[in-house]
């Protein structure tokens, strides 16, 4: 059986019987309060360390260690983990309103920083505690009372300043003084402010977070933290991540950028981004995950402002994008995927079918072999464009993406549902798109079946 029961269950083991005798464990059981003589650090006599293993309800397990000294008197009390540093940090912050609130327990580990917020005042890390909120402010506020007289004396304006805080911090303990705050701090993650079933939004919160290097340094650990990853090993939104690549344009070197981006509302995508210094080669792309659904997705918007124009769209690379009032379509895998706004997206689009058109030659008129009428089509597409682009022209945008991977931004109340200028419908794949997409050749079940005739048909 665990030495880490319960207060109450250890109390009982030295509590008097209903025979009037003393509960106290004969010599060959364990006893519930250890005792070990130890060296005065006070006197340099000895004195007894009394260790009393125990466990605090909804937290774990602590040390409970208690010194005294015959010879001099000196007493010390405070307590250590039981455990190991936890894999996070943790900070804990309590709303004082009520004189009860002075009773919730709090377990400070020698590595925990606390902090009366309202107060600006922060007990920095040191000696272990097992105490309530009371105890924590009374013991303060009398450290900060030794040695006034002597401050007043030597440096008058920090003795008033001082002052200033032991007045504040007596009317907070006398209930004059609600609401105000205190937090524990600690990065090995083994202190606690025992919680309140009663406790409601803002009053008791507590926050688990990763350790810097700098808070492994001082609790003597490594850098536990898997450099870039979480600790389930997966990249982490928002983070840029660099890896090595060849560039597809001269074959050498250069360096892709990824980042991966939560889409609210929508899903998690990662963005990569590809330059290569050498000849200036550049590309952006954008891949979305997850199971693919039973249904293909389409999106309409109808743009006719400049808030329309600003709203982000994904358009994944199985997407079509359709412009009917441009001229405009494009077909799936053209561009990529896209994570843009609806201007950015016609920018991008303009770019590059101009680029490909008129910038044959050094003068960038598109050369001999573009017709005159050719061109003068050419100039009114991308003058509708560019009408477009500056809000000067209304028009729709139709994504059909056959994977449901593209997104376009709702302004509605509900973000989550499409507003007054937005449709969104679902439909069934046709069986080219399931043949482009290879989903004809998959098959997640009864493929052992199918792998057996194959075999039988093999041997035959």
């Amino acid at each position: 059986m665990s030495e880490f029961n319960p207060i109450g269950e250890k109390v009982e083991k030295v509590a008097p019987t209903t025979n009037g005798a003393n509960g106290v464990p004969e010599a060959d059981e364990p006893r519930p309060v250890e005792e070990i003589e130890s060296l005065c650090m006070n006197c340099h006599e000895n004195g007894v360390t009394r260790l009393l293993l125990t466990q605090i309800p909804y937290f774990r397990e602590i040390i409970i260690m208690s010194f005294s000294c015959d010879h001099c008197g000196f007493q010390n009390n405070e307590i250590q983990p039981a455990g190991t540093f936890q894999l996070k940090g943790v900070h804990y912050e309590l709303r004082l309103t009520a004189m009860d609130d002075f009773q919730r327990q709090v377990v400070k580990s020698d590595t925990a920083t606390v902090k009366f917020i309202e107060l600006d005042l922060e007990i920095p890390a040191g000696r272990g505690q097992l105490t309530n909120v009371e105890g924590l402010l009374s013991t303060t506020i009398e450290d900060l009372q030794q040695g006034q007289s002597a401050r007043k004396e030597q440096t008058p304006e920090v003795y008033e300043k001082i002052e200033e805080i032991i007045t504040k911090g007596k009317k907070m303990l006398e209930g004059e003084a609600f609401p105000f705050r205190v937090s524990v701090d600690d990065p090995a993650g083994n202190s606690f402010i025992t919680p309140d079933l009663r406790d409601g939004v803002g009053k008791w919160e507590k926050r688990e977070y990763l350790r810097t290097p700098e808070q492994n340094e001082a609790l003597g650990l490594t850098n536990t933290s898997k450099e870039g990853l979480d600790e389930s090993g997966d990249i982490i939104p928002d983070q840029v991540y660099q890896f090595p690549a060849s560039c597809p344009g001269c074959m050498h070197p250069c360096t892709t950028n990824m980042k991966m981006v939560d889409i609210p509302h929508f899903r998690q995508v990662v963005i990569m981004n590809t330059s290569c210094d050498d000849c200036g080669y550049k590309s952006n792309d954008v891949k979305t995950g997850g199971e693919i659904p039973e249904k293909g997705k389409k999106v309409t918007l109808r743009v006719n402002d400049a808030v329309d124009l600003a709203r982000d769209i994904l358009k994944s690379e199985s997407c079509a994008l359709e412009c009917p009032e441009l001229g405009l379509s494009v077909n799936p895998g053209t561009l990529g995927g896209r994570f843009t706004t609806v201007e950015g997206l016609l920018t991008q689009v303009r770019d590059d079918l101009h680029n490909q058109i008129f910038q044959t030659g050094a003068s960038g008129e598109g050369g001999d072999s573009l017709a005159p009428e050719e061109k003068t089509r050419w100039d009114d597409f991308f003058n509708g464009l560019d009408a477009a682009i500056k809000g000067e022209k209304e028009f729709t945008v139709i994504l059909s993406d056959p994977l449901a991977s593209s997104y376009v931004q709702s302004l509605a109340d509900d973000p989550s549902q499409p507003d007054d200028k937005m449709t969104v419908e679902e439909y069934e794949r046709t069986d080219e798109e399931e043949e482009d997409l290879g989903l004809k050749d998959m098959k997640t079940e009864g493929y052992e079946e199918d792998a057996k005739t194959e075999d039988k048909k093999a041997k035959a």
